[in-house]
């Protein structure tokens, strides 16, 4: 894999979500934004730079404005958590690209937010990376330790449960807040021994003197690893048919994957930052869950009567409980997750 271009992924994505024109490595499958069966006016969806992702194919084939109106803007944020003031704010009715737990941390503020869509497992982009001369050979091997992660991401949830597995204290580690490109950037300095990330830093530190301790398909099903899309539920439940629009943008991105997967490569890698063999890997990282995957038990679950049941509420109510035992998280978490899971727009 070679090194990807980071800045150059966040100019691309910048000059997507400004509106930009910017060159798709195939002009053929990028529709006019004409056609949209709504108009949602100017509103701004937010999104993360995750790497090789079907919504970041939404966002450079313009999906979003053929589906929901050509005045909807992207918004790019460098983390889940750098999003949440805008979420508490209103001023996002939908966000995509969020781990867990900065969901969390916005419902329990009182934010009111529902998974409309899961996007994909993690499985193997994105776990815990060691030094290779760091001398640690195992997660015990954390205490004393200077370990990077985006406090308050998914990188928290997976680090509390690596630590509670392998018995150790949280407390013995000295944890250093970073965003991922700064994270990247402490590694490189040796600031960092050690760090949980995600794609696209996560392949950078493997492929720079690193050793993968453990990635997420260590994570138990009920408790995994998620790239999810949230909606305001008042928002939503107003403008029902933006929201379905919104679902509908998404599975357009999953869809030009599965059917031009050569071409999907192309876009993804320009978008990200990324080279087209990193592209590959990383998707080949991902359980990816289409429009038609959503409605059923182990995505959102069949109907809001069943969705306490989903795997998605089922990870979310789990992670909650990781963080609040690690004292992340001080809201208590509910008996059920139900409640923040809406199936009904993807149907």
């Amino acid at each position: 894999m070679r090194r990807f271009r980071r800045l150059t992924g966040v100019a691309v994505s910048l000059a997507f979500a400004a509106g930009v024109a910017t060159p798709l490595a195939s002009g053929l499958f990028a529709p006019t934004p004409s056609g949209a069966s709504v108009n949602a006016g100017s509103i701004a969806i937010g999104y993360e730079n995750n790497g090789a992702d079907p919504s970041i194919i939404s966002v450079a084939n313009k999906y979003f404005q053929h589906e929901m109106g050509r005045d909807v803007r992207l918004k790019l944020f460098t983390s889940g958590p750098a999003a949440l003031t805008s979420l508490a704010s209103g001023q996002l009715p939908f966000m995509c690209g969020l781990g867990m737990p900065p969901v969390i941390a916005a419902i329990a503020q009182g934010v009111p937010l529902q998974v409309v869509f899961n996007q994909e497992r993690y499985t193997k982009d994105a776990g815990l990376v060691v030094k290779s001369s760091s001398g640690i050979k195992s997660v015990a091997g954390l205490a004393g330790k200077s370990v990077g992660l985006v406090i308050g991401s998914q990188s928290s949830f997976e680090l509390a449960t690596y630590a509670r597995r392998a018995g150790l204290k949280l407390s013995s580690v000295r944890l250093v807040n970073l965003t991922p490109p700064e994270l990247q950037s402490a590694w490189s300095t040796g600031r960092i021994e050690a760090a949980v990330v995600w794609d696209p830093v996560y392949d950078f530190l493997v492929t720079h003197g690193g050793r993968v301790l453990m990635d997420d398909s260590k994570l138990p099903v009920t408790a995994t690893s998620f790239n999810i899309c949230v909606a305001n539920k008042a928002f939503a439940s107003k403008h029902p048919a933006v929201a379905k629009a919104f679902v509908k943008a998404l599975g357009d991105g999953v869809s030009f994957l599965r059917t031009h997967r050569s071409a999907a490569m192309g876009v993804m890698a320009k978008a990200a930052g990324i080279s087209v063999p990193t592209a590959k890997l990383e998707i080949a990282g991902y359980q990816i869950y289409s429009v038609a995957d959503q409605a059923t038990a182990a995505v959102l679950g069949t109907s809001s009567a069943t969705s306490a049941k989903s795997g998605t509420a089922e990870s979310l109510l789990n992670n909650w409980k990781a963080l609040y035992n690690a004292g992340t998280i001080t809201v208590k978490p509910p008996k059920s997750a139900g409640a923040f899971v809406n199936p009904s727009y993807a149907k």
